[in-house]
């Protein structure tokens, strides 16, 4: 399994470079920690030589590259990369294609409070174009600990199989328990039945999930609005919780709905977003690309 993790200097980079620590405890699993620099033309360098202003740029992603690995613990193999775009977000999506990543993780902006979760523009644009599950961890996200648990959000509309499907590999490959979540938003509705309609679609995915999918813990969580619902729910610190693309999403593309987008607000733990339609490929060693162009610089752990 390979991970892009979107390093940036600041609390958002390690929030994110700790939260692939912990999903890199899966067997196999090694990170490529990508930096990006803006190009040079967007300084307005007229005030600087330009070959000078681009030898500090290069001195000063070097530092901050070597402070990233130093996050990263003995054990876990990481590759760390540099990047110059005028998009953050398209050159990481870049990375995550051309390295055929199994997953983007980043942070959230160090805006949020107690440690929820608050969407800058490059994670906004990475959860409505990303063509592989995005992770992202809350601000103040400190764990390095291999996870303990797994949550996947399901809901009733067609593709749900899908995230429990990648859910359940995760699960397993971590031999870690599978937790089933329904939110409840009520509005008027019967609440018991509410909850065993919810219930019953949960059981059907499960077993339209095909034989990779075990018993996994079912949970209906009900509230007066979504986040309510979310707030209920007994969160523990080393999960994370799954959840699927909305109806709006391009075949194999992220689209963050309006559902996910308030659950967000209330959420703890970090949260992977899938593609619709995402099914992922066979874990097999995967070859690593290395280049001499001024656009990706490398260094290997």
């Amino acid at each position: 399994m390979r991970y892009v993790v979107g390093y940036t200097a600041n609390s958002r980079g390690h929030d994110a470079v700790n939260l692939a620590v912990a999903l890199a405890h899966g067997p196999g699993a090694s990170l490529d920690l990508v930096l990006v620099v803006p190009e040079v033309s967007q300084f307005g360098a007229a005030h600087a030589p330009r070959a000078g202003f681009e030898n500090f740029l290069d001195e000063q992603a070097a530092q901050w590259l070597q402070e990233a690995m130093a996050l990263v613990p003995e054990g876990i193999t990481a590759r760390a990369h540099v990047r110059t775009s005028e998009s953050e977000a398209q050159a990481l999506i870049e990375a995550s294609e051309e390295f055929e990543a199994d997953l983007l993780v980043i942070g959230a902006t160090s805006t949020g409070l107690f440690k929820r979760f608050t969407i800058g523009s490059v994670a906004g644009a990475l959860l409505h174009a990303a063509t592989v599950p995005v992770a992202l961890a809350p601000h103040g996200y400190y764990r390095t600990e291999p996870l303990g648990r797994l949550s996947c959000g399901l809901g009733n509309r067609p593709g749900a199989e899908a995230v429990l499907r990648l859910a359940a590999a995760m699960a397993a490959e971590r031999q870690v328990p599978l937790r089933l979540v329904s939110l409840l938003a009520l509005d008027g509705e019967d609440p018991q039945h509410a909850a065993s309609a919810a219930r019953a679609s949960a059981e059907q995915s499960v077993a339209a999930g095909g034989p990779g999918v075990g018993e996994p813990e079912i949970i209906v969580a009900q509230g007066r609005t979504i986040e309510e619902a979310v707030d209920r729910l007994d969160w523990r610190a080393d999960e994370v919780l799954l959840i699927g693309s909305s109806r709006l999403a391009r075949h194999r593309s992220i689209f963050l709905g309006t559902t996910a987008n308030r659950i967000l607000r209330a959420l703890p733990v970090p949260m992977i977003v899938v593609p619709r339609d995402y099914e992922r490929s066979d874990a097999q060693p995967k070859p690593v690309h290395s280049t001499s162009n001024d656009s990706s610089r490398e260094a290997h752990k």
